[in-house]
């Protein structure tokens, strides 16, 4: 069996172990894989198809790997939405905000409210954290 075919198949199984595991590592590895197929098909002896492996992926390494561990990293803070979107957020306590009810106003609409330590009484015009969604009612904690 030629070498290129089997830097081939190296290449095929890391990418589709690649597909199971997101970790960018095995793709990085296949796609080096496949410039040493390429070094293969070339001709180049294979310590040079080695070093051809070994410079794709040191330039995998340090140039693809953190561009895609950024975009995996800004993807998961920005799934966060609908009500899980408000809790984190700022509100403004419209009218006392108590154990038990209370109005607040989130990003321009307007939620009922209930303090997250129930022995607290918040007045109208404070700021305050949203702690947790309850159904329709934002569970919040005075800012300090």
């Amino acid at each position: 069996m030629d070498y290129w075919v089997i830097w081939l198949i190296v290449a095929v199984v890391l990418g589709i172990a690649e597909i199971f595991t997101l970790t960018t590592a095995l793709g990085l590895l296949g796609g080096a894989a496949l410039f040493g197929s390429v070094a293969a098909v070339l001709g180049l002896p294979v310590p040079l198809q080695l070093v051809a492996f070994t410079i794709a992926l040191g330039a995998g390494v340090v140039v693809v790997r953190p561009i895609a561990k950024r975009h995996l990293t800004q993807r998961s803070r920005s799934q966060r939405f609908g009500i899980q979107a408000l809790v984190g957020r700022t509100a403004y306590v419209l009218r006392e905000v108590t154990g038990r009810d209370g109005r607040v106003r989130i990003g321009g609409e307007e939620w009922s409210a209930r303090a997250y330590d129930e022995t607290l009484v918040i007045p109208a015009g404070a700021t305050v954290d949203v702690i947790e969604i309850e159904g329709a009612t934002a569970l919040v904690y005075p800012r300090e």
